[in-house]
C-alpha cells in the first residue's frame, strides 16, 4: 500500500476507498508534472528574456554607450539634443570686428601701382600731386610654379702620361638621389600632415610642380626620410616618458606581410603618448601590456590618463587617471538597460554631470583648486557609495540577467575607483584622454585612405612622420623646413634638427 500523500492522516488515507487513493494519487502525480513543466518553462522565459535584453542592448549600442565610433551609428541614429539655437541669422553679428584678410607689411610687397584721379568728380578740374594716406588695396596672387632643375655632368678625362681615365665625383653638397632635399621633404609631408595617398600624391607633383614622380620612388623617399628621422624620434621618445603626465592611448593599424615580419598575419596596432609638448606614436603588432611597456618604458614615473583597458593595469591605480568619457558611456548603457539599472545608471549620470559642471567652472575661472576639491568631495564619496550598492545587492551564481552586466561594471569600477579621482588630487591634469584621440585621429584617416601600411619599414616610417607632424604642429613650428633641414643634415654630416622645444 502506498504511504498518505502529505496533510492527510495514515487513518484518514487507509479509511479512504482504494478507487478514491488512486485518483488522488493519479491528481498529484499530474500537479507534480506540471509544476515541473512550469519551471522548465519560467527558466526559458527567463533565458529568452535576458537574450532579447541582450540583443536589444547590442543593437541599440552607438557611440554614446559604447566604443563604437560615430561614424558606425547610421543614418538613422538620432544624435544626442543639442541646444536651441539663439534665433540670428548664421555669420558675423552686427557689431563683429571681422577676421577678413589683412594687409600684409610693405617689405613683403612685391610691386606697387600707383592709381591718380585724373579730374575733379564734381566740376571737373585737371588733379595733381600725392595722397599722403592712399588707401590701400592688395591682390595675393601665386605665380607659375616650375621645377629648378640642375644639371651635374661629370667628365671623364684620360691622362697625358699614364692614360688612366679619371671622372669628376659630385661634390658634399650635391643630393646624390633624383630629388632634392625640399622636394624629398615634400613628399614626406604630403604622406603625414597631408594624408595623401600615392597617387594623389603624384597628381598633386605633376600639377602644381610639374615633377613626374612614380609610386616606387616616392617610397624610396619616404623610406629614407624614416632613416633621418631615427635619432630625432628617439629623442621625443625618451623625453615624453620623463614628462609628468601623457596621454595614451591605441588604434587599429593594419600591417602587411610583404616583408616576412609578420606571417600570422596580425591586425596591427598604432600607439600614442601625448605630453605637453611632444606627441611620439609607436606602430606594432600587439595592444598587450608589453606594447604599452615599449611605449611608456619601464620606469615612467609621471601619471598616464587612459581608459580602462587591461593593457594598462600594471601601473599602480594612484599613478592613472580613468577616462571619464569612457566611464559615462558605460554609465548610459547601464541606465538604457531595464529594471533596476535604469535607476542606478540615471543616479550615477547625475553625479557625473554634477561633477563636470564643477569642473567646466574651474577651467572657465569661476571657481579656484581648492574650491573645485571641495565642491566635488561629497559627489566623489556619493558615487563611490552607488556603485558600492549595487555591488551589495549582487546577483545569484550563473545567473545571467541585464543586472548581471550592471554588477560587474560596479566590480570593476570599484577596483580601480582611486584612478577615477587624480585630477582632482594633482592640478593640471584632464579627466578625460581626449588629446590621445585626437592625436589618433591622423592615423585613422590615414588607415581609410591606405588600408594600412605592408611591411614593418613602413609602419616605422608612418609612425615617425606622425611623430614629427604632431609634435612641430603641437609647438607652431614648420614641417615643411624641418624636414628639410633633418634631410639636408643627414645626409651631409651636419647637426641634426630636434624635436624638443628647447634645442
Amino acid at each position: 500500500m502506498s504511504a498518505p500523500p502529505a496533510g492527510i492522516p495514515e487513518a484518514d488515507w487507509l479509511a479512504t476507498p482504494a478507487s478514491v487513493r488512486t485518483l488522488i494519487l493519479a491528481q498529484q502525480q499530474e500537479i507534480q508534472a506540471l509544476r515541473q513543466e512550469n519551471e522548465e518553462r519560467r527558466v526559458q522565459l527567463t533565458a529568452l528574456a535576458t537574450e532579447l535584453s541582450e540583443l536589444r542592448e547590442r543593437i541599440g549600442r552607438s557611440s554614446r554607450n559604447s566604443s563604437k565610433p560615430p561614424s558606425s551609428d547610421g543614418p538613422g541614429f538620432k544624435p544626442p539634443d543639442r541646444r536651441k539655437g539663439s534665433g540670428r541669422k548664421r555669420g558675423g553679428q552686427p557689431g563683429h570686428p571681422g577676421s577678413g584678410p589683412e594687409l600684409l607689411p610693405i617689405e613683403r610687397v612685391d610691386e606697387v601701382v600707383e592709381h591718380h584721379p585724373d579730374a575733379c568728380r564734381r566740376c571737373g578740374t585737371l588733379l595733381e600731386g600725392e595722397d599722403p594716406e592712399p588707401l590701400r588695396h592688395q591682390v595675393i596672387e601665386s605665380p607659375p610654379i616650375t621645377p629648378l632643375v640642375i644639371e651635374h655632368r661629370l667628365h671623364r678625362l684620360v691622362c697625358p702620361c699614364c692614360s688612366t681615365s679619371t671622372c669628376a665625383t659630385l661634390p658634399a653638397d650635391v643630393e646624390a638621389s633624383h630629388y632634392g632635399p625640399r622636394l624629398s621633404a615634400l613628399v614626406g609631408l604630403l604622406g603625414s600632415a597631408f594624408p595623401l595617398s600615392f597617387s594623389k600624391t603624384q597628381a598633386l607633383l605633376d600639377q602644381l610642380l610639374g615633377v613626374e614622380i612614380s609610386c616606387g620612388a616616392i617610397a624610396t623617399i619616404r623610406q629614407r626620410l624614416s632613416a633621418v628621422l631615427e635619432q630625432p624620434m628617439q629623442e621625443a621618445l625618451a623625453f615624453a616618458r620623463q614628462q609628468p603626465v601623457a596621454y595614451v592611448d591605441e588604434t587599429g593599424a593594419p600591417t602587411g606581410n610583404a616583408d616576412g615580419c609578420n606571417p600570422d598575419r596580425k591586425r596591427g596596432w598604432q600607439w600614442v603618448m601625448v605630453t605637453a609638448v611632444v606627441t611620439v606614436f609607436i606602430q606594432g603588432l600587439s595592444r598587450s601590456t608589453a606594447a604599452a611597456i615599449e611605449l611608456l618604458g619601464n620606469a615612467f614615473g609621471g601619471i598616464v590618463v587612459s581608459d580602462r583597458f587591461s593593457a594598462y593595469n600594471h601601473l599602480p591605480t594612484q599613478q592613472r587617471q580613468l577616462c571619464w568619457a569612457h566611464l559615462i558611456r558605460d554609465l548610459v548603457a547601464i541606465a538604457e538597460r531595464p529594471g533596476a539599472s535604469a535607476e542606478f545608471g540615471a543616479e550615477l549620470l547625475g553625479l557625473q554631470q554634477q561633477l563636470f559642471g564643477h569642473w567646466h567652472r574651474y577651467k572657465d575661472g569661476t571657481i579656484d583648486w581648492p574650491a573645485l576639491q571641495q565642491s566635488c568631495r561629497p559627489i566623489r564619496q556619493a558615487f563611490v557609495a552607488s556603485l558600492q550598492r549595487v555591488v551589495e545587492l549582487g546577483y545569484q551564481r550563473g545567473e545571467r540577467t541585464p543586472w548581471v552586466s550592471t554588477v560587474r561594471t560596479c566590480q570593476q569600477l570599484l577596483k580601480v575607483a582611486d584612478g577615477l579621482w587624480t585630477f582632482l588630487a594633482i592640478e593640471g591634469i584632464e579627466p578625460t584622454n581626449n588629446a590621445a584621440e585626437r592625436a589618433l585621429r591622423q592615423s585613422v584617416i590615414q588607415r581609410k585612405i591606405s588600408q594600412g601600411v605592408q611591411s614593418r619599414q613602413g609602419a616605422i616610417c608612418r609612425s615617425r612622420l606622425l611623430t614629427v607632424t604632431t609634435t612641430l604642429r603641437q609647438q607652431g613650428r614648420d614641417v615643411w623646413q624641418f624636414l628639410e633641414q633633418a634631410w639636408i643634415a643627414h645626409h651631409r654630416a651636419g647637426v641634426m634638427p630636434s624635436l624638443l622645444p628647447d634645442r
